[in-house]
């Protein structure tokens, strides 16, 4: 079934820098503020009314130390602030600030472009099919011996 010889994982890596490498580029010629991958993951992981960064960490599956200095970067150049959580005096929820909203818009625009790009050059059933894909539980990873956990 393999054509490249290629393991899945490498290919789906290679999609995925694909769209990263585009929506940076398009964004800087936009004019937004520089951010690196891993800032761009804690803005697709954001809730819309904030998030902690120990939620940000496990959702974008890195230690909570990198997702504080994403975080932190992203205050730093005005696209994220943090603000008290009313659920818990002591935790602190991370959103997006005016200016981070309408990068984040920005953002979402330049990927559907590309992902009709993308629609344009494979043509729309493979697309379809590869998101269909993608969407439809795996169910759990398996475990040691090929085993399901």
């Amino acid at each position: 079934m393999s054509t490249t010889g290629r393991p899945l994982p490498q290919l789906l890596g290679d999609a995925r820098r694909w769209f990263e490498e585009a929506l940076l580029a398009t964004l800087a010629e936009a004019g937004a503020a520089p951010v690196s991958p891993t800032q761009t993951a804690v803005f697709a992981a954001l809730d819309e009314e904030g998030t902690t960064v120990s939620e940000l960490a496990r959702r974008m599956g890195v230690t909570r130390q990198t997702a504080h200095q994403a975080v932190h970067g992203l205050i730093g150049i005005g696209l994220l602030e943090q603000a008290p959580d009313p659920a818990s005096a002591r935790r602190r929820l991370i959103r997006r600030t005016p200016e981070g909203l309408r990068t984040h818009h920005l953002a979402e625009r330049i990927l559907a472009d590309l992902e009709q790009t993308l629609a344009r050059r494979l043509g729309p059933e493979t697309v379809t099919a590869l998101r269909a894909a993608l969407e439809a539980p795996w169910g759990e990873p398996p475990g040691p011996g090929g085993k399901t956990c």
